[in-house]
């Protein structure tokens, strides 16, 4: 059975992204676009639309043309969507990286997407020119201000305004190439086209309420698709005001939210359970605040209406992929009807289906499936890896998101388990085979697997168990894999075992070890 949007379809522009985002930069010249919540740095919509139009035209004079990826290593500064929107605006592909990974993992990820150039901050320089070696197509390190060995944006900014027009083919024309895991695996490039990302822009409709009067902090990473489209895209494109942080520091967010009289947050369930919860919100004056929205991962019921409750404002939740742009479910807001443990209904122009994952057939109402997704929100594939795109895509268009879902009978969507192995930790990807390769490169370690468990502050975290060929401790294990990869993706749990579950294939069972932990859990 096939289960439609509940709202009618919206019309989707026939244009590409930047002028499209762009689109009331003249109108609202002098209006503040986007503010360092940090330092006080910050663009008018005039001064963004100049700075796009000038990188643009200083990366054309540098060479890159249409389908070239630029890198961008960088946290959330007002000079990142400077660099995301010039390379699109020319048809390059921005490919965004998370800043606190390794020199290995943004090597990885450059080498897998062919990048030609990047742009970072001066303290990341020395990082990125280790990774820069790892990845042999990329030319130069452009930075935001100044550092020695590498190109300061400024001087790409020095060959006008008006770059050369590109043709873009909205349809079928890369925009942006962040990294996801999908449903397994390491990450690979999701290509989403200029059209997947306006449709995404528009389709939400009326169920967002942002507009030119909102001012909406940034502290969700634009290098991540929740941050890249549905704060800094959808805020430029409406005209609202971006207050970035370039990290999520408590004291800092909440002083930030009042100084600045932030209206929408838009947000992660561990900084909602702060909301509800952490005694120092007490302190400080969030009036001006009138919704929080959670994406990313999902939201308890509890903790939910504890932060509607405590802050007297309405809270929603969302779901989406990095595969669909992202979002393709959204609670209404302008409704008294909010179930939270719920994700909505689907947003306008998305078709769903509830499969059970081993017939194939679509279950009834009520019963859980794995949720296949179809819309023009989804993405054109993964980046050269056509194998890996046709496991995940049907032939008719659908997507299998590996997410395990329930639909009532008032078409609101639930996720309840996932298909899929992947670790939710604070709403970052960790890809338990990355975790397992660098566990398997201890000499004393014989094998491993590595599974989600349930964590009240970071929705889950990564458990390793181990089977040993030399003593080892948990403390021993949990370092080792510290020093190799990013923070967020640390084995935080560790258990022994005599011997891994896998099946005569030798595919790894993490579903017997899930279930291990569930029930160790219980008693």
């Amino acid at each position: 059975m096939i289960i439609r949007s509940p709202y009618p379809d919206v019309v989707i522009p026939d244009t590409s992204l930047v002028p499209f985002v762009l689109q009331r930069a003249k109108e609202l010249h002098n209006k503040t676009a986007i503010v360092c919540g940090a330092t006080g740095r910050s663009y008018t919509y005039g001064a963004l639309a100049d700075a796009i139009y000038r990188v643009a035209a200083g990366l054309y004079a540098r060479g890159i043309r249409k389908g070239d990826v630029v890198g961008i290593v960088s946290p959330n500064v007002p000079e990142f969507p400077i660099a995301f929107y010039a390379a699109a605006l020319i048809g390059a592909i921005p490919s965004t990286v998370n800043p606190i990974a390794t020199a290995e993992e943004i090597g990885a990820q450059f080498h897998d997407s062919e990048a030609i150039c990047v742009f970072t901050l001066p303290a990341l320089l020395e990082k990125c020119q280790v990774a820069a070696r790892l990845a042999p197509t990329i030319r130069e390190i452009i930075v935001f201000g100044e550092a020695e060995g590498a190109v300061p944006m400024s001087t790409l900014m020095q060959h006008g305004n008006e770059p050369p027009h590109v043709d873009i083919d909205s349809a079928n024309d890369v925009a942006a190439l962040p990294y996801s895991s999908g449903t397994s695996g390491i990450p690979k490039g999701v290509m989403l086209t200029h059209r997947n990302l306006v449709a995404n822009l528009v389709q939400p409709g009326g169920q967002l309420p942002l507009t030119e009067t909102d001012t909406v902090i940034g502290v969700l990473p634009f290098f991540h698709i929740y941050g890249m489209v549905v704060i800094m895209s959808s805020a430029l494109m409406t005209g609202a005001t971006i207050v970035s942080l370039p990290r999520f520091e408590l004291e800092q967010f909440l002083q930030v939210m009042q100084d600045y009289r932030v209206t929408l947050a838009f947000v992660v369930p561990p900084i909602v359970i702060a909301l509800a919860k952490h005694p120092s919100v007490a302190n400080y004056n969030l009036s001006a605040l009138r919704m929080v929205s959670s994406g990313a991962a999902p939201l308890g019921e509890q903790i939910a209406q504890a932060c509607a409750d405590r802050l007297k404002i309405v809270v929603r939740q969302g779901y989406g992929l990095t595969e669909t742009s992202p979002v393709t479910h959204f609670h209404p807001w302008n409704t008294a009807v909010s179930r939270h443990g719920s994700v909505g209904p689907m947003i306008a122009n998305t078709e769903c289906r509830i499969v059970d994952s081993d017939t194939g057939l679509d279950v009834p109402v009520g019963e859980r499936g794995e949720l296949w997704i179809r819309g023009p929100q989804l993405m054109k594939g993964y980046f050269n890896k056509p194998e890996a795109t046709a496991v995940c895509m049907a032939p008719d268009g659908w997507f299998k998101t590996g997410d395990i879902a329930i639909v009532d009978e008032n078409g609101w969507f639930a996720i309840v388990d996932r298909v899929k192995e992947l670790i939710k930790y604070k709403g970052l990807q960790v890809a338990p085979a990355e975790l397992e390769a660098v566990l398997l490169s201890h000499p004393s370690i014989a094998d491993a697997a590595v599974i989600p468990v349930p964590d009240d502050e970071a929705g889950e975290i990564p458990k390793a168990y181990i089977v040993l060929r030399a003593p080892l401790t948990a403390t021993d294990v949990m370092a080792y894999v510290a020093e190799r990869v990013s923070p967020y993706k640390k084995v935080r749990a560790v258990a022994f075992i005599d011997v891994i579950p896998k099946s005569p294939s030798g595919k790894i069972l993490r579903r017997f070890l899930v279930d291990k932990e569930r029930q160790a859990r219980a008693q």
